[in-house]
């Protein structure tokens, strides 16, 4: 499959590392010579200097035999012209395109093959908002991933001491919560993954991803760690497009603060939001932390556009007592380096945006992809179709399907229905089958498992 990326930018950078992992024949264009050499030193795949939405640039990369444009460059309209230019003249497939300014997305039917031939939007500050909004309705989750319409969801959380589940065995789980049924998919311990089978052992500080219906997640979180009360106060550092998305989405369900640094924004966003505080000053600002009572918040998220502010200013709502901290940090190598210690969760825009990418680029009927652990291991919902004479997986029980090393199936959902993958459960036609994968390298296996042979069709 031949990709085609515009903008070679932090999102685009990610991406094109995703998918040269995965051996896609990847393309990517943009108008600076270092940032090309950069990325093409350190990654296997061809790129082109030139201004994205050229035609004349795009065909020397390729647009006239690519299977997906995915346009991510910084502007709108380069993203949204480019695909015009490749619908028009090239005819690409599918064209994914970031689209921010929300005068462009509440036109009802502009973006159709008779306006503007764009596939699918992607829209980064609202991928972030979502993934911040569900944490915070979910005390002491690191992760919170919705499947199946939200039926389903996938959520990662570190086991603590004193949790009812620590030192027990997995089948333990099952005997002690008759009613909420989940499934453990994985367990990374020290970093490294671990298999959950019956017999395993769940250790203080593992990070533990479970799988359950929507109404028992917050049950089976009670289990792995001591119930956190629920968030009443929020503080929001930074009212850029993020922080204003993310007051606006909470401000009915928390007390919220909003910290911005510029004057008239901050004058803008006090007359846009309805019941939020919106503070001028500097998020770093010791005593204005204090003035505000930081110390009476249980949540405080860094969403300015600094990675260093946003670090500096959770470590400092840290040790002024905030509970948990979320962290909006955008450089790769800082995540790996800030969560874990004072800062709780570190969000990571690109990953949010990949995930939310990889569905469009599976060879398998893929309902959604989310990109965990920083890109290291996946959630797959894939769509089971055929019979038992041409599915690898439909008229099978999960104990009989020949899952690749390291795949876990956690939940089956049919219809309305959601069953926790136990071994005697048979997957039917139509089935949405939600997979883990602890390493990434297993992709196509699974993407294997799914096709039907010819004669279904």
């Amino acid at each position: 499959m031949k990709i085609l990326i515009l903008g070679g930018g932090q999102v685009g950078g990610t991406l094109a590392e995703n998918l040269a992992k995965e051996a896609f024949d990847v393309t990517l264009v943009d108008s600076k010579t270092e940032r090309l050499q950069e990325l093409s030193e350190r990654l296997d795949i061809q790129t082109v200097e030139g201004w994205a939405s050229h035609p004349d640039v795009l065909r020397r990369a390729g647009a006239d035999d690519a299977d997906i444009l995915v346009a991510v460059t910084s502007s709108d309209e380069v993203n949204m012209i480019a695909c015009q230019v490749c619908y028009s003249l090239f005819r690409t497939p599918t064209k994914i395109a970031r689209v921010r300014a929300s005068s462009y997305t509440t036109r009802e039917g502009f973006f159709s093959k008779e306006h503007m031939p764009i596939d699918v939007l992607i829209n980064p500050e609202q991928v972030v908002t979502n993934h911040i909004h569900e944490l915070l309705k979910h005390p002491g989750a690191l992760q919170v991933l919705d499947f199946a319409d939200g039926r389903v969801q996938l959520v990662a959380m570190r086991a603590y001491y004193g949790g009812p589940l620590v030192g027990q065995a997995l089948s333990f789980l099952r005997e002690h919560m008759p009613n909420a049924d989940t499934r453990v998919a994985a367990i990374f311990r020290r970093g490294r993954p671990i298999i959950p089978k019956g017999d395993t052992v769940i250790e203080a500080d593992d990070e533990v991803f479970f799988i359950a219906a929507r109404e028992h997640i917050d049950a089976v979180m009670g289990e792995l760690r001591k119930v956190e009360r629920p968030f009443k106060r929020v503080m929001i550092a930074g009212g850029g497009n993020v922080g204003a998305r993310l007051a606006q989405a909470v401000e009915d369900h928390y007390a919220v603060k909003l910290i911005e640094y510029s004057v008239p924004r901050a004058k803008f966003l006090a007359d846009q939001l309805i019941k939020t505080v919106v503070l001028q000053g500097d998020a770093t600002d010791r005593e204005l932390l204090l003035e505000e009572n930081i110390e009476q918040c249980d949540a405080f998220c860094a969403v300015t556009n600094d990675d260093e502010v946003n670090i500096m200013s959770s470590l400092m709502a840290k040790r002024l007592g905030v509970r948990q901290v979320m962290t909006l940090i955008s450089k790769p190598a800082y995540v790996d380096l800030m969560q874990g210690a004072d800062i709780d969760i570190a969000v990571s825009p690109q990953q949010a945006t990949t995930s939310s990418l990889l569905s469009h680029v599976r060879r398998a009927d893929v309902a959604r992809v989310h990109s965990l652990r920083r890109g290291a291991a996946e959630a797959i919902e894939a769509v089971a179709h055929g019979d038992s004479k041409n599915s690898k997986v439909v008229g099978r029980r999960i104990s009989d399907i020949d899952l690749p090393e390291g795949a876990a199936i956690g939940a089956i959902v049919r219809g309305s229905e959601v069953l926790i993958a136990h071994d005697n459960v048979v997957v039917e036609p139509d089935d949405h089958v939600i997979i883990f994968l602890i390493d990434k390298k297993q992709v196509r296996a699974v993407e294997r498992l799914f096709q039907v042979g010819l004669s279904f069709f």
